[in-house]
């Protein structure tokens, strides 16, 4: 069975790594930067393998839940939620496991680089869209994830 707490870890991982990278960029330095977001890309990989095989193989039954309601007006809402099915899940792990080999050999390719913490930090947070955007289970989830994947290939 597919929990609401694996889907969350599997989002906000990669949330949390660009987090600390990005904002405690100076107190961590260089090694801290690529370390959490390597930690959070790679969370993220290790538990969408687990949800597609669960899916797959597993006998797990496809997961649609609302997990928030962010405003309510009559019988229209804004809602976060997840839909995972076998697609989603596949894409969930690609996302993750290409993210973490690009992750892994950036260390090395952005050795002398001044903006080597920023970049960890973007490169994580484009993570989380990514997922946000292949696990959403309404247009207004897919589309701030959509944008956020274009804020961060801009930045």
């Amino acid at each position: 069975m597919i929990s609401t707490s694996i889907l969350l870890a599997i989002v906000l991982a990669p949330l949390i790594g660009a987090l600390l990278a990005g904002l405690l960029r100076k107190q961590i330095g260089r090694v801290g930067a690529h370390s959490v977001t390597i930690l959070g890309v790679g969370i993220a990989c290790g538990l969408s393998l687990w949800v597609f095989w669960q899916l797959v193989w597993g006998g797990a039954a496809i997961y649609n839940h609302n997990i928030y309601t962010w405003f309510q007006i009559g019988s229209i809402g804004a809602h976060v939620g997840f839909q995972i099915d076998r697609l989603s899940a596949l894409m969930m792990v690609v996302v993750s496991f290409v993210s973490l080999m690009v992750h892994i050999y950036t260390v090395g390719y952005m050795a002398e680089d001044d903006g080597y913490q920023r970049f960890f930090s973007y490169t994580a947070l484009f993570t989380f869209f990514m997922l946000m955007l292949v696990m959403s289970n309404n247009f207004l989830q897919l589309f701030f994830g959509w944008e956020g994947v274009g804020w961060c290939r801009i930045c």
